[in-house]
């Protein structure tokens, strides 16, 4: 995340968290499955409130505030926990038809990234927005909610 843009406490945050290279890797229910146990996860012990959130296939928006300690480090952390279950899962999956492709790209995207011995699967930066008025809260939230319809995957909100 940008050193220009780090997230403070009790402020509602917009924060996007996208796969590198736009890969989809959240078409797979296994791969959702573990993203929602993390968010529950930092709900429970990281005292994170979501208000709402999308997974798409290659990203996920979020509007979300963090009452104690700061977002900034727990979204690092979350986004390291989640990558790691991820590619665990690629990595041990008997029926995953994209495995050599999904471990090559992450591995390609660590290449280019010095940070990052093995695979790199997160994009750095998480976006954070600062969402100051109600109607700036009402935009995100829509659009949150209608990402899915303009992608084609449901009908309606």
């Amino acid at each position: 995340m940008s050193e220009f843009r780090k997230a403070q406490t009790d402020e509602l945050y917009f924060v996007t968290l996208t796969v590198v290279g736009w890969v989809n890797v959240f078409d797979r229910k296994e791969y959702k499955d573990i993203l929602v146990s993390n968010l529950e996860y930092c709900q429970r012990h990281e005292k994170l409130d979501i208000f709402c959130y999308v997974i798409m296939s290659n990203h996920i928006h979020a509007i979300v505030r963090r009452s104690a300690g700061g977002l900034t480090e727990m979204l690092g952390r979350f986004k390291s926990n989640t990558a790691k279950q991820v590619i665990k899962a690629i990595e041990a999956s008997e029926i995953e038809c994209r495995k050599e492709w999904l471990l090559y790209l992450f591995g390609y995207f660590a290449k280019l990234n010095n940070q990052y011995d093995k695979y790199y699967f997160w994009q750095y930066k998480s976006h954070p927005v600062v969402l100051y008025t109600n109607e700036v809260i009402d935009q995100k939230r829509d659009y949150i909610h209608n990402n899915p319809v303009r992608a084609g995957i449901v009908a309606t909100a």
